[in-house]
């Protein structure tokens, strides 16, 4: 952390980040190039950090009055110069190693330097853009977990539905059971008559199969014999013009013919038998396919009734397929979430180890601070025993004027007195000396009225 440094940005770029993005109003049009460099000002800077650390504590004005030493506190007056210099630098000695910023001095703020000033804000500027896209990203995280919130709040309902769903096909109403109980008999008594009725068609569908193969066999046959009989009338008749000199060879060949012709015969009224036979099991099968097309209609009533049966079986299945899927996603989203904590925890364990290492930084900081607050401490103790004894002093010299005034009063006492005797001694002495001249002249009066008489 302490190798880890931030780029120094341009003097235009600091100030039209601040006037966009830090100061608003008539800060914001005021503050130009000139509040940094060549000599920066220590008010417009001080507003400064008040206004950024405002933008990230929302530390209002009022907080930067607070004293922050003890709270028992002898002539607070003393310190309202001292209290805003003193407050702001310590919550920028708090803020400022977050922004890798670590020798922060009160001179930063009484009397700032052009460079020092902008690589502070250099280093809070880049805190500052750091920190907006971590909102962003923080944002977008936000409203992605929300949506998967959405989504799974959704898929639960969608879940809970199709469960009620599936209840409601699968469980049958009490009202109903004793109905699909005789229904579930009858489909069983049904299934058991289709079956044996389907094997009795089988069984009849085999006979009538071998009776028309063997139909067939025997009308092949016949063709044949036909075919024999037209051959051998051909043949008879080529005889018949051929016949001229044997009548006994032409008797035993009529013999032949005949007993052939009979044998003929014979098979044929066999044949015929045999079909009247087969005609009789012809109608019989008729009767069975009309008996079979019952059946059949029965079948096709039944299977009817599976169709719906099959079609509530595949809604089910695909209610259960669609659950399937759902607790699939569901599954996934928990992945994603357990993904998404993980990277989250790593990310606090990066997190607190920064604070951690920060927090030794502070510490460090904080017991500077606590030095120089006892420094500060003992200053005020210092000031604390000085203006006790200016208070001593000052009880000193208002004795020593109380004292002053009773003389002074006592002393225009005297003077009065002093000044009335003075007075009446002035008057008597202008009295005596009128009464002196008066006896001098008269003396002179005299001396002369003597001069004359002698």
């Amino acid at each position: 952390m302490s190798e880890n440094t931030f780029p120094i940005f341009k003097i235009d770029a600091i100030v039209a980040y601040i006037r966009s993005d830090v100061l608003t109003g008539q800060e914001a049009k005021h503050f130009t190039k000139s509040d940094i460099t060549p000599i920066p000002k220590p008010d417009v800077i001080r507003t400064l950090y008040m206004r950024i650390l405002q933008l990230l504590y929302r530390l209002g004005p009022e907080c930067y009055y607070v004293v922050p030493l003890d709270e028992n506190i002898q002539f607070p007056l003393l310190l309202e110069m001292a209290t805003p210099i003193m407050s702001l630098y310590v919550r920028m000695c708090q803020f400022l190693p977050m922004c890798f910023v670590y020798d922060f001095q009160t001179n930063d703020l009484l009397s700032p330097k052009a460079k020092r000033t902008i690589y502070i804000l250099s280093g809070i500027l880049n805190f500052l853009k750091f920190r907006n896209l971590r909102i962003e990203m923080t944002a977008e995280y936000q409203q992605t977990f929300r949506a998967d919130l959405d989504k799974q709040q959704a898929y639960t309902k969608g879940i809970k539905d199709g469960e009620k769903m599936t209840e409601k096909l699968t469980t049958i109403p009490p009202e109903q059971q004793a109905e699909a109980k005789e229904l579930a008999a009858a489909l069983s008594d049904l299934q058991n008559a289709t079956t044996h009725a389907c094997q009795e068609a089988n069984a009849i569908n085999q006979q009538v199969a071998e009776w028309k193969a063997e139909i067939a066999e025997r009308s092949q046959k016949l063709t044949q014999k036909k075919v024999d009989v037209t051959t051998l009338k051909e043949t008879i008749g080529k005889l018949k013009a051929q016949i001229v000199e044997s009548p006994e060879e032409l008797k035993n060949e009529m013999e032949k013919m005949k007993e052939k012709v009979k044998a003929i015969k014979n098979s044929k009224e066999n044949v015929n038998a045999r079909v009247v036979e087969w005609q009789i099991k012809v109608q019989a099968e008729t009767q069975s396919k009309a008996e079979f097309q019952n059946f059949n209609k029965l079948l096709r009533d039944l299977g009817v009734g599976m169709d719906k049966m099959n079609s509530q079986q595949e809604e089910i299945q695909v209610l259960e397929a669609h659950c399937e899927a759902m607790e699939k996603e569901m599954k996934n989203l928990g992945n994603e979430k357990g993904e998404l904590k993980w990277a989250l925890e790593r990310k606090m364990d990066k997190l607190t180890k920064q604070q951690i290492r920060r927090q030794r930084k502070r510490e460090m900081k904080d017991q500077h601070v606590q030095n120089f607050m006892g420094e500060c401490l003992q200053v005020n103790q210092k000031r604390e025993e000085i203006v006790d004894q200016i208070q001593d002093i000052s009880r000193e010299t208002q004795h020593i004027k109380a004292t002053i005034q009773g003389l002074r009063d006592v002393c225009r006492l005297d003077t009065d007195k002093a000044q009335a005797i003075y007075d009446r001694l002035l008057s008597s002495l202008d009295h005596y000396h009128k009464r002196i001249e008066s006896h001098v002249v008269q003396g002179n009066e005299d001396i002369m009225k003597m001069k004359a008489h002698y």
